[in-house]
């Protein structure tokens, strides 16, 4: 597998990335070409660092960055030798099979879609966030990709997070479920209701509207939001999650006996913390573009970027977009009259 990393897309720079890429190299033997975008001389040095010559690495150099405060579209416009685009360039060319960035999200949205274009039936793409519950792991689509989608978008991403929770997470006719206010078929705006009447007449398991509550309490394999909500729901879990250990370790802390007690329970702990950890699912597949990417967090630790590695190359692995292809023809060769089937 060949995958290139966006080496300087990242809140503090190249070190975690670097560093999580050495990681990824040690862990998985099947990684035959890492590709490292940016600047050379900081990449080299913090190769250096890490005391790594591996020779599976190619450094290709970029003389620009796409920082945080960018605007996406100009920034695409403005630095055409950024590291994201160059990571992309790789894929588009053939050279890689995957590109990972953690580095500006609009940026790295927008530079896969110009370069790599959306697969054939697919409008617009979708990130898909894997999130853990009590009893499985379900696909929020989307993520943060699309802010405004049509009802059509909507059904398209409920078809990809289906064919992502069945091929990559292992779940057989997976549930899907669109984030609403409430459960009844009428409830939520223009939008969710058309949303809503699209996903029911489609092929998928589709469950009907979902809250925030079902997400945890009675969960499906996948929920399907539009892009704003969706980026929401996950940077607010994410913010839950780890105010919660904050909050436990405070009250642990003014006494001796609750102390003791978390000593003994420390292995239930940690258990939980894994679960609920961002860095164990490392990053999250552009799912729809004609190619594999996968966005990670700006301030990803070194393990947080070893498992976007990981990650796309499970993506590479299970064949996600021939999967979503077949998908799509199904859908359409079931509602030929209206839909016509893309040419693939």
């Amino acid at each position: 597998m060949k995958i290139a990393l966006d080496a300087m897309g990242h809140d503090h720079g190249p070190p975690n990335l670097v560093e999580g890429a050495v990681m990824a190299l040690r862990e998985y033997p099947a990684i035959s070409k890492l590709f490292l975008t940016g600047d050379t001389p900081k990449i080299e040095a913090e190769l250096q660092r890490q005391g790594c010559n591996d020779r599976r690495i190619e450094i290709v150099h970029a003389t620009q960055v796409v920082e945080m405060g960018d605007d996406a579209t100009s920034a695409i416009r403005r630095k055409k030798d950024s590291s994201v685009s160059r990571a992309v360039d790789l894929v588009k060319n053939g050279d890689a099979e995957a590109v990972v960035s953690a580095g500006h999200t609009g940026a790295a949205v927008a530079t896969s879609t110009i370069k790599l274009r959306t697969l054939p039936g697919i409008e617009r793409p979708g990130i898909a966030a894997t999130m853990p519950t009590q009893t499985n792991l379900f696909v929020l689509i989307d993520a943060g990709a699309n802010t405004e989608p049509t009802p059509e978008q909507m059904l398209q991403n409920a078809i990809m997070g289906s064919v992502y929770s069945q091929h990559v997470l292992g779940y057989q006719n997976p549930s899907v479920g669109l984030m609403s206010i409430g459960t009844e078929d009428k409830k939520g705006t223009d939008f969710t209701r058309r949303s809503f009447d699209l996903l029911k007449q489609s092929h998928l398991n589709f469950r009907g509207n979902v809250e925030g509550h079902d997400l945890f309490e009675n969960p499906v394999e996948v929920v399907v939001a539009d892009g704003f909500t969706g980026n929401v729901m996950l940077k607010t879990s994410e913010a839950i999650a780890s105010a919660i250990f904050a909050w436990l370790k405070h009250e642990i802390c003014k006494s001796t006996v609750a102390k003791f007690g978390a000593l003994l329970a420390k292995p239930a702990f940690m258990a939980i913390r894994r679960k609920t950890n961002s860095d164990e699912y490392g990053g999250m597949p552009l799912l729809g573009v004609n190619g594999v990417c996968i966005i990670a967090h700006g301030g990803s630790s070194p393990v947080a970027v070893k498992n976007a590695i990981r990650m796309a190359a499970d993506t590479i692995r299970h064949q996600v977009n021939p999967h979503i292809l077949r998908e799509l023809q199904r859908y359409h060769e079931s509602s030929p009259a209206t839909h016509p089937a893309p040419s693939a």
